[in-house]
């Protein structure tokens, strides 16, 4: 019997695809682009659809009839045993194949933010943390564990990772972002992308596009953003997870921008993204966005009209579950309503990355014999470094930190006993557990108070709550005064729990009207100074909350975003000075709760001023950290100006020298100021960075290659430019801090630039050898 040619792995997959669309009929194309939400049963048995009314399948049989796109969260709706798991994702695999002509598997897919989103897996620091880190190769290394954890049960998709910039700190997915920063964002995410991609999971960019946006910081409200803003800010990070990383798959945004869904935008999903762009992969739908086309943004009456605006847009797989694109898009079809065209152009994109991923091979198997391990120690000791590397050491004026072993401490606070202080609201435990709350949480979190104990384990520790999160009982803060003042510090464990839908004081949905810190505990950290004992207020939260209330009241101040399941060890190595804290603030924190929406990437009307009594200029500059050790920046190669072509290439090198008594690491940041400039331009924006790892007493040269290309923006015309003119980069260990300024001059005529421009300043760094 011949083998068919879309068999055949030796043909290009453009061929294998083209000869499987052209034996197809119109039921089995359109069977491939939509998924279907499905949960294991904990004995690894069938497969059955658990989601909800919009998710609930009464035929399955009938439903696989044809093949079927997707398989939606088989680990990530109900707790599992993840070898069962397997066993059960490769059981409906096997009835998927077997029910069709062509006996095609489902794609299968789950959440993987913070670590693959299922029972027993490895929670990792949230996003912010990776931000935090400022060290790409080491979020790389998360991304490529994640997605072998993903391939080591069947799974070939992760939704991750989430590339909103932060636009206001009120919105309560700021803890799914990695910053404010388009470059850090860019940077980090590409990183992350390149090691689940590494692993041969399809990386899925979220949430395209200006989803972070929108306005009053509510989730899923309009976005008013500006094209300028859309172009500078929203889209370069997903330009360098692409370009860089290698994503093969995009999220449509929920939001509208400007009276338009992203998810019915062809000038989003078509012309920018695959004309301009070149991307080939796949856009696949936010959970139920093409319904919301019809119920929510009513830019469509039914169905059907839904289905056609989505799939003339772009989007060519309907998530989680089929709704719109299922047997009313085929009628449709048949009756011309909706061209077949769109319905052969998404089946062609789902049908390569399947081949792609080996699925149209005949030798195909979902089978994943032996146990699984998805915490092993490997996970949980990179999940640790990325922790101890994310932990921002916000002030210090006393040199209360490290803590004293002689110390009496009194630790206090909601977050301090509570393993779930460390997870976001996309990590298991967090996500679904609340729904499950006979079940454990499957992996092992340390506190910040059992880790300190173990840190610490001759000092005196003792411990009170004082209040809950969000909840208003002030009962508990005589306890905690009483112990506080008993003590010789007083370590005060803040912050947010994380939830989902106003579940919780961050997370998705949960979206707040100031900064203020959750429910009381602004009023027992008041108490908790006026003992007079020193106090140490570490946040363990998903956002940066306003802290200039106790600007000058505190003995120090820590900030960790959701660490993980190794944060509370993180935290505590930190407080004791095992670990020298490292992490620079993604994430600008405010002086006061109100006066936001603000990021630092402000032109001068953003600034402070005498015409507003209101003074935006944070507590804590994005970039900020400090460290146990010093730093001494010195020999600067840019102290002469200099004069480049507007297409030209300048490089800069200054060395950085560790002069205190421990290793530490110091993060260099390039910044640009463009003065003058065709449209209003932020003050200063990231261009660079570079991470040094410093022994003490040792000195390396670190340098930085300009290209004009990072100082185009887009100009009036719409179009991205590069102007000539004078320029300034700033180098410093903060956005509000400069060190070393270049002055440079661009010269030569205004020039366009496209897609194919210069996205990465790229660094390097030498030890410079002891003199003498």
């Amino acid at each position: 019997m011949t083998t068919p040619a879309w068999r055949d792995p030796a043909l290009p997959a453009a061929d294998r695809v083209a000869d499987l669309l052209s034996r197809m009929t119109l039921e089995e194309k359109t069977a491939q682009l939509y998924g279907v939400w499905v949960g294991a049963d904990a004995e690894g048995g069938e497969v059955a659809p658990l989601q909800g009314e919009m998710s609930r399948v009464t035929d399955w049989d009938g439903l696989i009839a044809y093949g079927l796109g997707q398989l939606t969260r088989s680990f990530g709706t109900a707790p599992v045993d993840a070898a069962a798991g397997a066993r059960a994702l490769a059981a409906a695999q096997r009835r998927i194949a077997a029910a069709g002509r062509f006996g095609i598997p489902a794609l299968a897919h789950e959440e993987c933010l913070a670590g693959f989103t299922a029972w027993g897996a490895t929670a990792y620091p949230v996003p912010p943390a990776w931000g935090a880190s400022f060290d790409p190769e080491l979020v790389e290394e998360m991304g490529r564990r994640i997605g072998a954890d993903l391939r080591s049960v069947g799974v070939h998709q992760g939704l991750a990772p989430v590339l909103d910039v932060a636009r206001d700190l009120r919105w309560g997915r700021v803890e799914e972002t990695i910053g404010e920063d388009p470059y850090l964002v860019g940077t980090v995410g590409a990183a992350y992308v390149r090691g689940l991609e590494s692993a041969g999971v399809v990386a899925t960019l979220k949430h395209f596009a200006g989803y972070a946006g929108s306005a009053g910081a509510r989730n899923l409200a309009p976005v008013r953003a500006g094209v300028r803003e859309l172009a500078d800010i929203v889209l370069p990070p997903f330009e360098l997870a692409l370009r860089e990383g290698g994503a093969r798959s995009v999220m449509a945004a929920y939001t509208e921008t400007d009276g338009v869904p992203a998810s019915a935008d062809p000038e989003l999903l078509t012309h920018l993204l695959r004309e301009e762009w070149g991307f080939t992969g796949t856009v696949v739908a936010d959970y139920f966005a093409v319904a919301f086309l019809r119920t929510l943004h009513r830019v469509a009456a039914t169905k059907t009209e839904a289905a056609h605006v989505a799939l003339a847009a772009g989007i060519d797989v309907e998530l989680p579950t089929v709704d719109c694109y299922g047997s009313d898009l085929v009628a449709a079809v048949r009756t011309g309503d909706v061209p077949a065209s769109l319905v052969d152009r998404a089946a062609r994109r789902v049908l390569l990355q399947k081949c792609e991923l080996g699925l149209l091979d005949e030798d195909f198997t979902p089978e994943h014999e032996g146990p699984v391990d998805l915490d092993p120690p490997g996970n949980r000791a990179l999940a640790r470094r990325l922790a101890e590397e994310s932990v921002i050491l916000l002030a210090n004026p006393t040199g209360l930190l490290p803590l004293s072993p002689a110390a009496r401490i009194a630790v206090v606070g909601p977050r301090a006993a509570d393993p779930l202080a460390m997870l976001g609201c996309y990590s298991f435990p967090s996500h679904v557990l609340p729904h499950h709350p006979d079940v454990p949480l499957g992996i092992e979190i340390p506190t910040v108070l059992e880790s300190l104990r173990a840190e610490l384990p001759d000092t005196e520790v003792k411990f009170a709550e004082g209040c809950g999160v969000s909840d208003p009982d002030t009962s508990g803060f005589a306890e905690a005064v009483a112990l506080a003042t008993d003590a010789d510090v007083c370590v005060a464990v803040l912050g947010d729990r994380a939830g989902l839908f106003g579940r919780g004081t961050s997370g998705e949905g949960c979206d707040v009207a100031d900064l203020e810190l959750p429910g009381v505990q602004a009023g027992l950290l008041d108490a908790l100074i006026a003992t007079g004992t020193p106090v140490v207020l570490v946040l363990l939260t998903g956002r940066p909350y306003a802290l200039g209330r106790w600007e000058t009241q505190l003995g120090a101040s820590v900030q960790a975003f959701f660490p993980g399941e190794e944060g509370g060890t993180a935290v505590a190595g930190v407080l004791s000075g095992r670990v020298n804290p490292s992490g620079r603030l993604p994430l600008s924190v405010p002086r006061d709760p109100g006066g936001q929406p603000w990021t630092y990437l402000q032109p001068p009307l953003g600034l402070p001023s005498e015409v507003s009594a209101l003074d935006p200029t944070p507590l804590f500059p994005f970039g900020h950290g400090l460290s146990y050790t010093s730093f001494a920046w010195g020999e600067f190669s840019g102290t002469e100006p200099v004069e480049i072509g507007t297409d030209g290439v300048y490089d800069l090198a200054l060395s950085v020298r560790n002069t205190g008594e421990r290793a530490g690491a110091e993060v260099v940041q390039l910044y640009l100021h463009d003065p003058v400039a065709s449209v209003t331009r932020p003050e200063v924006r990231l261009i660079g960075y570079r991470r040094l790892e410093l022994a003490p007493g040792e000195e390396r040269r670190v340098s930085f290659r300009f290209h004009a290309d990072l100082a185009s923006f887009t100009g009036r015309s719409g179009s991205r430019i590069v102007e000539p003119g004078a320029l300034e980069l700033r180098l410093g260990p903060s956005s509000a801090e400069v060190r070393h300024t270049a002055q440079v001059t661009l010269t030569g005529p205004v020039r366009l630039v496209g897609p194919d421009r210069v996205l990465r300043c790229e660094t390097a760094d030498a030890r410079v050898a002891p003199a003498g």
